[in-house]
C-alpha cells in the first residue's frame, strides 16, 4: 500500500494539474457517484491526510480518494487516451491536463463541511503542516499492552506511516516490533524518527531510509528477508503482525532488535 510520502507527492501533481482550473470533464466511474457532475467548477486545491487525498472543489464539494493497495494517480494532457478497461475510477480534467485516478481502493463525494466524517478519526499527520508529536505519543500511550508494531500502523494513532516505515523505524530504534508500547522508553524518539524519513523521501519517488540511493542497498530490512543484516549480519526475519483480515507484513533483525 502507498505509504504518507507516496501519497504526498499523488498530491503535489494534482494542485500542480488543477488548482485554479476549470474542469471541462468529470468522470465517475463507481456506481455511488455514477451521474455526479462537477464540470463548470474550479477546482480549488488537494491535500494529502495521511493515505487519503481530499479535493476541494467549488461550492463546498471534496472529492475523496483512497490509493488503497494498487491505486494511483496519473496526470496526462487533455486530449490524450485514458487507459482502456475498467482500471479507471475517476477521471477530472481542465483544458490542459486530466488527472486518471487508476484502481482508486475508495471514491467519495461529499460536502468539503463533512471532510471529517471521512478523515476525521485519523491521528497527526506525520507530513501535515500541523504534525503534532506528543499529540502522537498521547494516542500510542493509551493502549500500553499493545504492540508497537500494530500501534505504528494504526493510523488513529498517527497518519501516513505503512509496513515499510514501520519496519525501519523499529530497526533504526532497536526496537523488536512485539514489545509492548507501554515498555518503549523513548517514544517521542520514535515517532520524531518516522516523521523525519517520510520527510526525507516525499519529494522523490522510492524509500531510501540508509542514505544510500542504489536500488539494493536503500533499506535496512524491508525487502531483505533472509539475508544478513548490514549492521550485524543476522539473517533479516519476517512474519505477519496483527489479527486477521488485519495482518501486515513485518520485517527486523533479531539481533539489532532484541526481545
Amino acid at each position: 500500500m502507498p505509504e504518507g510520502d507516496a501519497v504526498y507527492r499523488a498530491g503535489a501533481r494534482l494542485r500542480a494539474a488543477l488548482d485554479g482550473r476549470v474542469l471541462t470533464r468529470s468522470d465517475f466511474r463507481v456506481p455511488r457517484h455514477a451521474t455526479a457532475d462537477l464540470t463548470g467548477r474550479a477546482v480549488l486545491t488537494t491535500l494529502s491526510r495521511g493515505k487519503h487525498l481530499l479535493t476541494r472543489v467549488e461550492g463546498n464539494l471534496t472529492v475523496h480518494t483512497h490509493l488503497r493497495m494498487e491505486g494511483r494517480w496519473r496526470v496526462i494532457p487533455t486530449g490524450r487516451r485514458p487507459p482502456p478497461g475498467d482500471l479507471v475510477r475517476l477521471i477530472l480534467a481542465n483544458e490542459q491536463w486530466q488527472a486518471i485516478g487508476v484502481r482508486l481502493g475508495m471514491v467519495d463525494l461529499v460536502r468539503t463541511d463533512d471532510e471529517a466524517r471521512l478523515v476525521g478519526h485519523l491521528g497527526p499527520d506525520l507530513l501535515g503542516p500541523d504534525w503534532d508529536p506528543e499529540e502522537a505519543v498521547r494516542r500510542l500511550r493509551a493502549a500500553p499492552d499493545r504492540t508497537i508494531g500494530e500501534a505504528l500502523l494504526d493510523q488513529r494513532n498517527l497518519a501516513g506511516i505503512g509496513t515499510v516505515y514501520r519496519a525501519e523505524t523499529l530497526f533504526l530504534r532497536g526496537i523488536w516490533p512485539w514489545r509492548k508500547t507501554g515498555e518503549v522508553d523513548d517514544l517521542e524518539g520514535l515517532v520524531s524518527l518516522a516523521q523525519r524519513l517520510l520527510a526525507a523521501n516525499k519529494g522523490h519517488a522510492g524509500t531510501v531510509t540508509t542514505g544510500d540511493r542504489r536500488p539494493a542497498n536503500q533499506t535496512w530490512v524491508y525487502g531483505r528477508a533472509g539475508r544478513p543484516c548490514r549492521r550485524c549480519g543476522t539473517r533479516i526475519s519476517r512474519a505477519e503482525m496483527g489479527t486477521q483480515p488485519q495482518e501486515r507484513l513485518i520485517l527486523w533483525c533479531a539481533g539489532c532488535q532484541p526481545r
